[in-house]
């Protein structure tokens, strides 16, 4: 028997993306975009996969879960690893069900490995080497920092797209041009042409750049308030973290602060806010490389952002 066409409507038309760097407000505007057109939210976010990382992913309410379905979120535990091949899989599954319910899936995030490898096609590059991986994290470990210093050296595309922090990225990287003599950027090359292997239409929020300076400054002192410092200590003390969400930036401020790296909370702070620019940079370099994107005014409102849409 042949399958049954795709419903009309919604479900043939390109997906929609709404995007921009940390703390531009997507997440919110989305909210009201879903609200307004039967949509369902497929979070683009590679840390709030992650469960009970909650205050310092800024992941959906219960209220606005209740407001809106949600997918994507809270797939495996903080101490499990998990990779762009997985969220790829797990996307394709959400959007199928959605759209077999008649509805509009609506993917909301920031993480611009996401969006490029799930709407482009992801890079098949070499499989995994246990023994090298072991090598360059035992490197790391007596000399931390020094696997992006040499990824700087031999591939500096990609270093300056992975955070310092971001481990599990990092080796990725200096094991594919370790292993093949060619840069992990290169490879990726497919990421910088106009095709889609998806269909899709996208929206990015964008401030001044110092009006998103104060709303990170603002989010942060949020985040810390409401109590991210004592949500990592529940996460350590029941299974830890993996290298991956250990790496979350937020995450990987307290857990030095818990340690001691740090002399009282205000560098905390700081240290959370340095890194959040630092993500936010790397996040408009991405989507400034993409000529598909439709830019709005961060102050934007829902009707703006659908008639961008649908145009």
């Amino acid at each position: 028997m042949s399958p049954s066409p795709p419903p009309r409507g919604p479900s043939q038309e390109p997906l929609w993306v709404v995007t921009g760097p940390t703390a531009s407000g997507k997440s919110a505007l989305a909210l009201e975009l879903a609200e307004r057109c039967s949509g369902e939210i497929l979070s683009m976010d590679s840390m709030t996969v992650y469960r009970r990382m909650d205050l310092g992913t800024a992941k959906p309410t219960s209220a606005e879960r209740t407001r809106v379905p949600h997918h994507l979120i809270d797939l495996v535990e903080p101490d499990q690893e998990f990779d762009t091949a997985r969220w790829c899989i797990a996307a394709a599954a959400a959007v199928d069900d959605v759209r077999g319910r008649g509805r509009r899936p609506i993917f909301v995030g920031g993480t611009p490995l996401y969006l490029m490898a799930f709407f482009k096609g992801l890079m098949h590059g070499p499989a995994a080497n246990a023994e090298l991986r072991q090598q360059l994290a035992d490197r790391e470990t007596a000399e931390p920092g020094c696997l992006h210093r040499q990824l700087e050296q031999l591939d500096p595309t990609a270093a300056a797209r992975i955070h310092r922090h971001d481990q599990r990225r990092v080796v990725r990287a200096l094991e594919v041009v370790l292993t093949t003599g060619r840069p992990i950027s290169e490879q990726q090359e497919h990421f910088d042409r106009d095709t889609w292997s998806r269909p899709c239409r996208l929206i990015a929020l964008n401030w001044p750049r110092e009006t998103l300076h104060e709303r990170v400054k603002a989010r942060t002192e949020a985040m810390l308030d409401s109590g991210l410092l004592a949500e990592v200590e529940v996460i350590e003390r029941s299974g830890g973290f993996s290298r991956t969400a250990g790496a979350a930036i937020g995450y990987a401020e307290c857990r030095d602060f818990l340690r001691g790296r740090y002399k009282d909370r205000t560098e905390l702070r700081n240290r959370i806010r340095r890194n959040t620019h630092h993500l936010i940079r790397r996040q408009s370099t991405w989507l400034r490389r993409l000529r598909d994107v439709r830019w709005l005014p961060g102050d934007t409102d829902v009707a703006a952002m659908m008639q961008k849409l649908v145009d």
